[in-house]
C-alpha cells in the first residue's frame, strides 16, 4: 500500500512538474527562430531585394521583396514557426517564373529581424508587412495572403481584419491550442497557452475565396484540423488533398501548377465581376 501511494504522488509530481515546464517554456516550444541571415542576392534570387520594415512597437524586420509582371497578382508571404526565408527559395523562385510579386517577411527574432516572438507580435509583423506591400504599388483587389503552417494563423487573422483578393493556406490548424491538445493531450494547455492563434475565429470573417492544401499525412499539424478549418470557412472555398504527403504542401510538383491555377483563376473572376 504504500508502495502504491509513493508511485501515485511520484506520478502527481511528475504532472504538474511537466504541466509547469509547458506553461514556462510554451513559448520555445511553439517558435523555433532561425537567426540565420541570408541576402536575396546570396541566396541567388535575381530582381529580389531586400527590405528593412518597422513595426509599430519599434521592431526592425527584414523582408524580401520583388514586383509582379503587369497584370499578374502580388503575393504576401507569412512562413511558418522553423527555418527562415532562404529556406522558402524554391517557392519564391515558382513566383518569379509565374510573374508574380512577393513579399516575404520574417517575423520578429527570425533572419535578421529584431525581437522576440509572441502572437501579438507577429500580427503586428503582418501589419508592417501589408503596409509595405500597398507602398511598393500592391492593389488590394489583386493581392493573394498565404500562409504556411504557423503562418497559416498570421494569414487567416490579417484576411479578416484587411481587404485582399484571396487566401492560402498550406497545412493549417483550426487553432494552435488545438494543435498542442492533439499533442499533449493530458495537459490542460487551453487554459495555460498564452498564443493561440484562433483560426477557427477569425476565418468566420474572412470574405474572400479560399485555398487550402494539406497532406494526408502530416504528423505536425493533423488533416483533421485543416478540414476543420475548411468546414467553418465561407465559400468560395476549396481543398487540395495531397495523398501520402506529410507537413506543407503547396511546393510539391503535382501541387504547385494548381495553386497558380487556383489563383489565375480565382482573380480572373474577381476582375471579372468587378468589370
Amino acid at each position: 500500500m504504500l508502495a502504491l501511494k509513493a508511485t501515485a504522488v511520484l506520478l502527481v509530481a511528475a504532472y504538474l512538474a511537466a504541466t509547469a515546464a509547458l506553461a514556462l517554456f510554451q513559448r520555445r516550444l511553439q517558435y523555433l527562430p532561425d537567426s540565420r541571415h541570408v541576402t536575396p542576392i546570396e541566396a541567388g534570387l535575381d530582381g529580389v531585394d531586400e527590405l528593412r520594415l518597422s513595426t509599430e512597437d519599434g521592431e526592425t524586420l527584414v523582408a524580401w521583396a520583388a514586383p509582379p509582371r503587369e497584370g499578374r497578382p502580388f503575393l504576401l508571404y507569412f512562413h511558418g514557426n522553423a527555418g527562415a526565408l532562404i529556406d522558402r527559395i524554391p517557392r519564391f523562385r515558382g513566383f518569379i517564373e509565374r510573374g508574380y510579386g512577393f513579399l516575404a517577411v520574417a517575423y520578429r527574432g527570425y533572419g535578421g529581424s529584431t525581437g522576440a516572438p509572441t502572437q501579438d507580435g507577429l500580427m503586428r509583423d503582418a501589419d508592417a508587412a501589408y503596409r509595405a506591400a500597398l507602398a511598393r504599388g500592391a492593389d488590394a483587389r489583386r493581392l493573394v495572403l498565404i500562409g504556411e503552417s504557423l503562418g497559416s494563423g498570421v494569414a487567416t487573422a490579417l484576411a479578416a481584419t484587411h481587404e485582399s483578393a484571396a487566401l492560402v493556406l498550406d497545412s493549417p490548424f483550426s487553432s494552435a491550442v488545438d494543435v498542442a491538445e492533439a499533442r499533449y493531450g493530458l495537459i490542460p494547455v487551453r487554459w495555460l497557452m498564452a498564443d493561440q492563434f484562433r483560426s477557427d475565429l477569425a476565418i468566420r470573417e474572412v470574405r474572400v475565396p479560399l485555398l487550402i492544401a494539406h497532406g494526408d499525412k502530416d504528423a505536425v499539424v493533423p488533416i483533421a484540423l485543416g478540414r476543420r478549418l475548411f468546414d467553418l470557412a465561407n465559400e468560395p472555398k476549396s481543398f487540395i488533398l495531397a495523398p501520402g504527403a506529410g507537413h506543407l504542401v503547396l511546393g510539391r510538383e503535382e501541387i504547385y501548377p494548381r495553386l497558380f491555377a487556383w489563383i489565375d483563376a480565382t482573380l480572373d473572376a474577381t476582375q471579372t465581376v468587378e468589370r
